[in-house]
């Protein structure tokens, strides 16, 4: 299959991707896929106590309520969990404050195979649908796999920004849908 956005083409073929609302469930499945320090090296190092992930979890069915999107659940063809990925506010006063964020993180197991990039042309699909003019997604600039996903989304380099709680700068990234 060949995807197309904005006259952006994915140039391989992607895997069946399923998005949903994250249940109560899913906290405690997304707890043990980010319990991984490759997973998490652009996110702190290690995964958030579980009880982050079901605040987080609930804050996305509410997300999804109110604004018709959120942080989805990923799941595979079988139909297993495998990360998440989609849209939020950017939930930080620095960076890029008001605007809404695309961003995604995947189980170690499934990198490489086009899940992230599939998932996220959904997610700007779905997010177009609500009527949003454009998203960002922050990057870490070390980061060379989400970086080439913006990449094959058409993203475009904005601006650079260096967190208040670390030296590490990351990219925002722009596409208007």
């Amino acid at each position: 299959m060949i995807t197309r956005l904005k006259g952006c083409p994915v140039n391989r073929a992607l895997p069946a991707v399923r998005l949903r609302v994250p249940t109560d469930e899913d906290a405690v499945t997304w707890h043990r896929i980010f319990d991984d320090p490759d997973v998490m090296e652009f996110h702190g190092g290690k995964a958030a106590e579980l009880s982050v992930y079901e605040e987080l979890t609930a804050r996305q069915r509410r997300h999804d309520a109110e604004l018709g999107f959120c942080l989805w659940s990923m799941l595979d063809e079988a139909g297993q969990v495998i990360g998440f990925t989609g849209a939020q506010p950017w939930p930080h006063a620095w960076g890029p404050a008001g605007e809404i964020e695309i961003g995604w993180r995947l189980a170690r197991e499934h990198w490489g195979k086009g899940y992230v990039t599939a998932a996220a042309v959904e997610t700007l699909e779905r997010v177009r649908a609500t009527g949003l003019g454009h998203v960002v997604a922050m990057v870490d600039t070390r980061n060379a796999r989400s970086t080439a996903v913006t990449q094959r989304l058409g993203m475009r380099l904005a601006e650079t920004f260096t967190s208040p709680t670390s030296p590490r700068e990351g990219h925002c990234y722009r596409l208007d849908l």
